[in-house]
């Protein structure tokens, strides 16, 4: 039992030994190199010192450019391009953008700033028209609602020239023109036809103005888009000939693209907020403008039953005295 111990041990311990040696045996590449024994050479007196002639100097050849010279070009260029577009971000403003925006794009930001004038001009013009002729056409309504007839409707108003004022005159010519016909029916249909004629005058004549303000608000933004959209293809143009992407260099034509889209939206905007609201207004004063045309009809027909009663009433005293 003891020597079977013993032999394993001793087997084992071989073993042990074997798997170090293998284990230094790879180490060895990476420690220090192992400097192979010399054999020992006889001492020998030093020799006189003889010094070597001086190697002549050989001139160093070309060194090719490396890597990292072939790429500081680029470098460089782009590190001018990033100053270059460091002083344009310091001076961006929308008149320095709008100088130095494409040809094309300035003619739409020239006809978008006209727009927008036009815009405000068309409401300034129309907000005093209509503040005035509603005021005049109220205080006109006020000053016949006691009036009997058109004459003394006429004669309350004076020479004002309005829409009221016109319909009292065609009631007025409608009424001579069909003097001697017993018809009233005929008379206020003709009558109605001349105000409604009048009417569409007078509507036809205060929406003047509303139709550009529509067309203002309707392709204001997609001429501003037309002109961002030719900015940004110059944009994508510049970068591909200026080899680089880097924000600051792009920014600044982008930028000068999306001016175009701000100044279409801010042409639009106002220009469809202005019709919504002479669109109520204006539908206000038609209504003024249909309560005119009423009271000149009534008018109409009261002068109407008036000759017939004075007519009627001739004859019975006529016919009382024969």
């Amino acid at each position: 039992m003891f020597r079977i111990v013993l032999k394993l041990l001793t087997a084992l311990t071989m073993i042990a030994v074997a798997s170090a040696a293998v284990a230094q045996q790879r180490q060895a590449p990476q420690g220090a190199p192992v400097v192979a024994a010399q054999p020992a050479t006889p001492s020998a007196p030093p020799p006189a010192a003889v010094q070597a002639p001086a190697p002549s100097p050989v001139p160093a050849p070309a060194v090719a450019p490396s890597a990292s010279d072939a790429t500081t070009a680029p470098v460089e260029r782009e590190g001018k391009f990033l100053k270059a577009a460091a002083a344009e971000l310091r001076e961006l403003s929308p008149w320095s953008m709008f100088k130095s925006a494409d040809v094309l794009v300035k003619a739409v930001m020239i006809g978008l700033a006209f727009a927008s004038l036009v815009t405000w001009t068309i409401f300034i013009a129309k907000m005093i028209e209509l503040t005035f002729i509603q005021r005049k056409l109220r205080a006109a309504l006020n000053k016949i609602g006691d009036a009997r007839s058109l004459a003394e409707a006429q004669f309350a108003l004076g020479a004002k020239g309005s829409v009221l004022s016109s319909l009292l005159a065609a009631a007025m010519r409608e009424a001579r023109l069909s003097a001697g016909i017993s018809s009233d029916s005929g008379i206020k249909e003709r009558a109605a036809s001349s105000f409604a004629e009048i009417v569409r005058a007078e509507a036809r004549r205060i929406r003047l103005g509303m139709g550009l303000l529509a067309t203002i608000g309707a392709t204001s933004p997609f001429v501003g888009l037309f002109g961002t959209v030719w900015g940004i293809m110059n944009s994508f143009i510049g970068i591909s000939k200026s080899q680089t992407t880097n924000l600051a260099v792009v920014a600044p034509g982008i930028a000068e693209a999306l001016l175009a889209t701000a100044m279409g939206l801010v042409a639009a905007i106002p220009a469809v907020i202005i019709y919504n609201h002479f669109a109520r207004v204006t539908k206000g004063y038609l209504e003024l403008v249909g309560r005119a045309s009423g009271a000149a009809g009534r008018l109409l027909s009261r002068d109407l039953d008036r000759t017939h009663v004075s007519s009627v009433g001739g004859s019975h005293s006529r016919a009382a005295a024969e």
